[in-house]
């Protein structure tokens, strides 16, 4: 594949995925112009933290989802979206529960009523 943005993910190793992480963070902090103290004292976690994750050094996911939180990346979140499915036996549950017909209420309801259905069209 040609595209330059394609990347496969599964032949990367952990420490690869890691530090392309580290390096995202990295990029956008530096993008908005601030400083790792500046970013970590807004996280909630320290200098050293926030360089190890940049590194692509282990940091825990409630540290890469504050700093994520910081730097107004929640959106990257959307990729561990889980897509709500509806099972086919439920699907086919909701089918026997639809109206097929409508019934009248004048003559027909009324002889229903009394044990015999009014089969005048």
């Amino acid at each position: 594949m040609t595209d330059i943005s394609y990347i496969h993910w599964a032949a990367m190793s952990d420490d690869a995925l890691a530090a392309h992480i580290g390096a995202f963070v990295k990029h956008h902090r530096l993008t908005r112009n601030k400083s790792q103290e500046a970013i970590a004292h807004a996280a909630g976690i320290s200098r050293s933290t926030l360089s190890l994750l940049e590194r692509g050094q282990t940091v825990t996911v409630a540290t890469l989802i504050q700093v994520l939180r910081v730097l107004d990346l929640l959106y990257t979140m959307e990729a561990f979206t889980v897509p709500k499915m509806v099972s086919p036996l439920a699907i086919a549950k909701l089918e026997q529960t639809k109206r097929i017909r409508a019934w009248s209420t004048g003559k027909a309801s009324k002889a229903s009523q009394g044990g015999k259905r009014n089969t005048d069209w």
